[in-house]
């Protein structure tokens, strides 16, 4: 089944990549969005919410990397699905904010 522990290895890098940018904006004390913010895909959360889904994505990025399977960094396949992941939660994380927060920009002048 090393397909399912692959598909594993690429949501946890997935959910890995995406405590940074709400960990660091709830640290800092910034709103972010979050699947909580009203309205969805349009609001944003209070740090605090971002602190905590930072939290509870770091907490599913461990199980589906380290608690699924045998994850090793050695093997290219476990780090190439993990890093695969990461990458593609990161473009869209850079394409889906960038559109939001240009169009933020020019409603705030």
């Amino acid at each position: 089944m090393a397909w399912l522990e692959l598909t594993a290895y690429f949501f946890g890098g997935a959910f890995t990549a995406n405590i940074i940018p709400h960990f660091v904006a709830g640290i800092m004390g910034q709103p972010f969005q979050t699947p909580f913010a009203k309205p969805p895909n349009k609001g944003l959360s209070l740090s605090t919410v971002n602190v905590l889904w930072g939290f509870f994505n770091a907490v599913i990025g461990y199980v589906l990397t380290c608690r699924v399977g045998d994850f090793e960094w050695k093997a290219a396949g476990d780090v190439l699905a993990f890093g695969v992941g990461a990458l593609v939660i990161a473009l869209f994380c850079a394409r889906h904010l960038g559109q939001f927060y240009g169009l933020l920009s020019k409603i705030r002048g």
